[in-house]
């Protein structure tokens, strides 16, 4: 088995930056190679940026795209970083895919860009990262220190965070 983890960029707020001549949050290039290395990642990575895009802008051709990245990938492991909007839709969406029930496949993100400071950015990567390791086959958001299955998780924009729906998630 291929012991490299696949980490497809997708965007969402984990990689937007602060523009100082319009004041809007605007995707540059991704932050993840920076992150890695101020996190001193030692696991496998090949890192594909597919996308940089606003989850609330992606699009079912957007979740195909990724859908197809993951069923041709040779890596058993994938970690997809995605904006926290929508990235239950797209794991129900990836959920459903035959092709890929023998991977172990992690969707995260950020409620705050890593380039502001004080975000969870780093945080849910490096859980995401090594959950992919120990984590059965199947479809996960990994958000807030928990590995939620697609099917049981929701975002709790009030609390600001990820809950599990109705039955108790895995730690």
């Amino acid at each position: 088995m291929n012991e490299t983890i696949e980490l497809l960029v997708t965007g969402g707020t984990l990689d937007k930056d602060y523009n100082v001549l319009t004041g809007e949050l605007v995707f540059t290039q991704t932050h993840l190679p920076e992150m890695l290395a101020q996190a001193n990642c030692q696991l496998p990575i090949k890192q594909t940026v597919l996308m940089l895009k606003d989850s609330l802008e992606l699009t079912n051709n957007d979740r195909q795209t990724i859908l197809t990245a993951c069923e041709k990938s040779n890596c058993h492991y994938i970690v997809i970083t995605h904006g926290t909007d929508t990235m239950v839709d797209t794991a129900k969406f990836l959920n459903t895919s035959k092709e890929i029930v023998n991977k172990v496949i992690i969707i995260t993100g950020a409620m705050r860009p890593f380039k502001l400071g004080n975000s969870d950015a780093l945080f849910n990567l490096g859980c995401a990262l090594s959950m992919a390791k120990i984590a059965r086959c199947g479809v996960y958001i990994a958000m807030n220190g928990v590995l939620f299955d697609a099917d049981n998780v929701k975002k709790d924009t009030a609390k600001g965070l990820f809950t599990a729906l109705g039955f108790k998630p895995k730690t």
